[in-house]
């Protein structure tokens, strides 16, 4: 356990692990924060349809795809709806969610994230994306990104969401990165999940800053060096 001054970084790698030779982000939650859109969405699409929603059942939603998100909200629902239908709700969430991402500006980034990803790229790091969001595309493009990262795995792109470690596979056999040498940034516990089933490290910040299950736990990217994040 290694303390500095009121942050405490959990590091668990050994001089025994191979080294570090790219970074695969998350999006949403690590790059940008776009939670509060998918809550206003979702809950402005539950509220049409008599859904009870709030934001404990919205922390249910992180890291997973728009369909099985809409799943755990039919939880709540007061009626059936048949599989048609639940493609229409899902299809009218992202507009609402689509209209809002229109706000987004590279001025959105999260704090330490640019600074981190331009000295991973100077020390000839790769760095990749692997998101389960299909709005990824876009929300790299408002925020200045798109053309920044050797490779973009996202919702698009797979067929089976996070825990299933598919999108970081992915986005390591874009770069011709072996797993073993990839390290995952993370907000959410299917993101570690992924990460861990995929044979990768992970870094776990924000909201799964508690799992103990990441090889590396801060609250931010702003609060660790590159150096402990590739356990150099």
């Amino acid at each position: 356990m290694l303390s500095f001054g009121l942050t405490t970084f959990v590091i668990s790698y050994y001089s025994a692990q191979p080294m570090i030779e790219a970074v695969i982000f998350d999006l949403d939650g690590v790059i940008v924060s776009t939670d509060e859109f998918h809550y206003q969405a979702w809950k402005k699409l539950a509220d049409e349809e008599g859904i009870f929603f709030d934001r404990h059942i919205n922390e249910r939603l992180r890291g997973v795809s728009r369909l099985e998100s809409l799943d755990i909200i039919m939880e709540k629902a007061p009626k059936k709806y048949t599989e048609e239908e639940k493609k229409n709700l899902a299809e009218r969430k992202n507009r609402y969610y689509r209209e809002l991402l229109e706000k987004l500006t590279p001025g959105d980034i999260l704090p330490g994230v640019l600074e981190k990803i331009k000295e991973l790229k100077k020390d000839g790091v790769r760095l990749g994306i692997g998101s389960s969001s299909k709005n990824t595309p876009v929300i790299l493009e408002k925020i200045g990104l798109a053309d920044f990262f050797d490779a973009v795995s996202d919702g698009n792109q797979i067929k089976r969401s996070k825990p299933d470690p598919e999108v970081f596979l992915l986005a390591a056999s874009k770069m011709n990165i072996p797993p073993e040498k990839c390290l995952v940034v993370e907000d959410a516990d299917a993101g570690i999940e992924a990460a861990i089933n995929a044979g990768m490290k992970c870094m776990a910040v924000g909201a799964a800053s508690s799992n103990k299950k990441a090889h590396i736990r801060a609250g931010s990217l702003q609060e660790i060096s590159v150096h402990q994040m590739l356990g150099l």
